[in-house]
């Protein structure tokens, strides 16, 4: 296998194989993310990813999951990404799941039939970073969509039959756009209905915008107790059906972990335990 560069993936994801089909990121100006500035967006060629497929065979004996990387894989022109799924199912028959990073811009360029091919080709879910629900802040981060774009992308990718895993940030609006930021989340998770939805908290990374931002006094940090109480107001404000959500990234403070609707009142309890306690990771802990 022959990587570029840090290759990132999904917690979940933690056993499967990571094969990259984009070197990079197409959109890549976030002003959070510094996860793809050091590399120069293309799409990798067939052969070159067939290469690592085959060498991925020579060396693991079974693959059930695979996992197409780098950050929106699904930019990819349908025939090439169908050209892919058919060669990983040719070289690991065992495979269960194939899963990609996708960004709303994605999922919007292909058509419904498309989707459904993509599906019935074995690519079972995509990731989706929606950050925050609140159009203010997504124009602050420079996302390039409003909450309309990936409430329509979302609904788009169910109905093709694919699961969604949606990923949101406390702490994004800074203290003066907190409840917005997390009733945004709510009022668009609501009417999206994800399989999995899920809450990192915010870390700053030099190299970045919002960084420069934070370090001129632009932009403000919440503190530990204030993200947690963004996070209730999110839980509090959720009407989901049977969503299964995690907080308990090594960025987070307190790791939460429920379905939701079903554990809503025990999530909001387990905060507000943190709350009265202040129990909270310690900062040096986070991200290790």
């Amino acid at each position: 296998m022959r990587y570029e560069g840090t290759v990132y993936r999904p917690p979940s994801e933690a056993r499967s194989l990571i094969v990259q089909v984009t070197i990079g990121c197409a959109h890549n100006r976030c002003t959070f993310c510094s996860m793809y500035k050091d590399k120069q967006f293309r799409i990798r060629e067939l052969e070159e990813v067939f290469e690592d497929l085959k060498s991925a065979r020579a060396i693991y004996p079974k693959v059930k999951r695979v996992f197409l990387a780098d950050g929106d894989a699904l930019v990819l022109p349908t025939d090439k990404l169908i050209a892919i799924l058919d060669k990983i199912n040719e070289l690991f028959p065992e495979c269960e799941r194939i899963s990609a990073y996708a960004t709303p811009q994605d999922i919007m360029r292909k058509s419904s039939e498309d989707l459904a091919l993509l599906k019935e080709k074995g690519l079972l879910m995509l990731y989706m970073g929606i950050e925050s629900g609140d159009d203010t802040i997504l124009q602050k981060i420079d996302k390039g969509v409003a909450s309309a774009d990936m409430l329509e992308a979302g609904k788009k990718a169910k109905e093709a039959g694919l699961i969604l895993s949606v990923t949101m940030i406390s702490g994004l609006g800074g203290p003066r756009g907190s409840a917005a930021h997390a009733i945004g989340c709510a009022k668009l998770v609501n009417e999206m209905q994800p399989e999995y939805a899920s809450f990192l908290t915010l870390m700053l990374e030099e190299g970045t915008k919002l960084y420069e931002d934070y370090q001129s006094g632009k932009f403000l940090l919440l503190e530990p107790r204030a993200v947690l109480l963004e996070l209730r107001l999110f839980i509090q404000n959720t009407n989901l059906e049977n969503c299964i959500f995690r907080s308990n990234h090594a960025s987070n403070y307190v790791a939460l972990a429920g379905t939701l609707g079903a554990d809503k009142q025990r999530l909001l309890n387990e905060i507000d335990t943190a709350l009265k306690e202040d129990d909270f990771k310690p900062e040096y802990l986070r991200g290790l």
